[in-house]
């Protein structure tokens, strides 16, 4: 067991970890903007709603991404205080084990979507969108 190979390897996954939630952050406020950029120009096209839609899918997916990152950094973090033995630099075999593949991705990313840090604000925008949609 080498303990600084598995702290470096924490550090490296952790940094992974938190730049999911700032892309997760990005794809809101860019949500946000195209509400914003409709409502100013009048625009009301059905095709933002389709946009505010992929944003939230792609949203569920980088958030889908980073949960994977998790199971890793828990056994890391055991690792590190000594509860457990592990080979450092293990995430692709570790991240290979939990892969999953076609309709079982999908709901995958479905769960994502639904789970309320990452529902919101996509549900409230898209709702906002339909009032303005339907009154014009």
């Amino acid at each position: 067991m080498n303990r600084k190979e598995y702290e470096s390897e924490w550090c490296l996954l952790q940094n992974e970890f938190e730049s999911y939630e700032k892309h997760s952050l990005y794809l809101k406020i860019v949500s946000i903007l195209a509400l914003l950029m409709s409502e100013i120009s009048g625009v009301t096209s059905i095709a933002i709603a389709f946009i505010l839609v992929v944003l939230w899918l792609q949203d569920a997916i980088w958030k889908t991404f980073q949960s994977r990152l998790e199971p890793r950094l828990f056994q890391l973090e055991k690792c590190i205080r000594g509860e457990a033995v592990d080979t450092e630099f293990q995430f692709n075999s570790e991240y290979r084990k939990i892969s999953l593949k076609g309709l079982a991705l999908a709901g995958e990313y479905g769960r994502q979507a639904i789970r309320p840090t990452i529902a919101f604000p996509h549900v409230i925008l898209i709702l906002i969108f339909a009032g303005q949609y339907l009154t014009r």
